[in-house]
């Protein structure tokens, strides 16, 4: 009978953690700046950023404890085809997609939308 060879024997280099997608720099200022209007006009008051192996999360909150109001997302994936980029509402409609985040984010200059307390 052989001998199984120990667990030392594998290498660790070869092993890679998933990869995760995460929002750059640029992209974080036009969501934080659009986060910052939204705040300052009483619309938002918390947020929260995930990353996942398919897609990253900017979620905006009307309060802490409610899920999340609007939420842009960022799927590399889709990328050509209907654009990366998505806003989503609390009911999971997308308001906007698009390949540009700032064009996408400009669904909330328009205020075709409220938010029913």
């Amino acid at each position: 009978m052989t001998d199984p060879k120990p667990l030392s024997a594998f290498s660790l280099q070869n092993v890679r953690p998933p990869t995760q997608i995460w929002f750059n720099r640029p992209e974080l200022e036009l969501i934080l700046a659009v986060y910052g209007n939204l705040v300052a006009n009483g619309e938002c008051r918390d947020y929260a950023i995930g990353a996942f192996a398919d897609h990253a999360v900017f979620a905006m909150h009307r309060r802490t404890s409610e899920a999340p109001t609007w939420t842009v997302e960022k799927r590399p994936e889709l990328a050509r085809r209907q654009g990366q980029y998505a806003v989503v509402n609390a009911t999971g409609q997308i308001l906007k997609r698009g390949h540009d985040l700032a064009q996408v984010l400009r669904v909330f200059d328009k205020k075709k939308f409220g938010v029913a307390d």
